[in-house]
């Protein structure tokens, strides 16, 4: 019994949750990322070097035979993972951007000056006395 309390104290923790939730979102943002790429971008690209989808090019290595399928390299399905790749990091760059431009605006806040020491509120009352003498 005491694993399991140990293991609940550790699931429980603030950095495990985060974590998970992170690991959630992550895969959620990878499937909107995957359906802009295949639907979105990549057609209109496919459009403009000649109609040709991606995901199908692929070289044969070795023919199919009656008893095996063939053996291709889908050089394509990488060409759509990395597409998939540059636009995730792009987003995530994006995202970093804003937040580090959100955290400087913070920073730069003005702040106020500072009290006056009692020396210096001192002096100002001697000055003050001095000038209407």
């Amino acid at each position: 019994m005491k694993i399991l309390s140990e293991f609940k104290a550790f699931a429980m923790r603030g950095n495990v949750m985060d974590m998970a939730i992170g690991i959630i979102i992550g895969a959620a943002f990878g499937k909107i990322v995957s359906s802009i790429v295949n639907d979105v971008i990549m057609p209109p690209i496919g459009l403009l070097v000649g109609g040709v989808n991606f995901t199908d090019l692929s070289i044969v290595i070795k023919a199919a035979t009656a008893e095996k399928a063939a053996i291709t390299l889908n050089y394509g399905a990488f060409i759509q993972v990395v597409f998939d790749f540059v636009i995730i990091a792009f987003a995530i760059f994006m995202i970093v951007k804003a937040m580090n431009a959100a955290k400087k605006k913070q920073v730069e806040a003005p702040k106020a000056p500072p009290a006056p020491t009692k020396e210096e509120e001192l002096l100002t009352e001697i000055r003050d006395i001095l000038k209407n003498k």
